[in-house]
């Protein structure tokens, strides 16, 4: 088992080895996760590919939407079965993804682009991130809140609109399991 998926599956209650891979491939965040990493994997490998490609779009219809291209940093965990939509952005380490959650493309002040997510990002249920902009480290973005802009390091986002509150350690009780290194 590779770090990625050692990281990712440790968010998991702590699952590790063998016995706890196969216990996380019934939670249906960490199988698409792992089916993600698989198919950014193979990407040069047109039949691995299409094979875990397959089986991704297949939990695709389950709610969850993760661009290929996004690149993603160990630790992923995605909380709750529901709906999430992730383009093509790049997130940090250690992130967690409640249900109902939009992170993607959107034009802000003239510009197209999409988010950048720092390390230990905490995403709340209904929360939308859209927008060229910068989520620092150690940031929680409440429950439905609506964030279209920069958001410093150790921060807490809530309401909508977005309210940034400085705060130190907004993720202490939220991001857990860490594999460490």
């Amino acid at each position: 088992m590779n770090r990625l998926t050692k990281a990712d599956l440790y968010r998991y209650d702590g699952l590790t080895g063998l016995k706890g891979f196969i216990k996380g491939l019934g939670d249906t965040g960490f199988r698409y996760t792992y089916l993600l990493r698989k198919v950014i994997q193979h990407k040069d490998s047109p039949v691995q590919r299409l094979f875990y490609r397959i089986l991704k779009r297949l939990f695709t219809y389950r709610g969850y939407h993760i661009s290929d291209e996004a690149q993603i940093g160990e630790g992923f965990s995605l909380y709750h079965r529901g709906t999430v939509y992730i383009g093509p952005i790049k997130i940090g380490k250690n992130c967690t993804v409640s249900h109902n959650v939009v992170v993607g493309r959107a034009l802000k002040g003239g510009k197209v682009g999409r988010p950048t997510l720092g390390d230990n990002v905490w995403i709340g249920v209904g929360a939308v991130v859209v927008g060229p902009v910068n989520i620092g480290n150690d940031v929680m973005i409440a429950p439905n809140s609506f964030v279209n802009f920069d958001v410093p390091d150790h921060s807490l986002v809530i309401g909508n609109p977005g309210k940034i509150i400085i705060k130190d350690n907004p993720t202490k009780y939220y991001i857990t399991n860490i594999l460490e290194e």
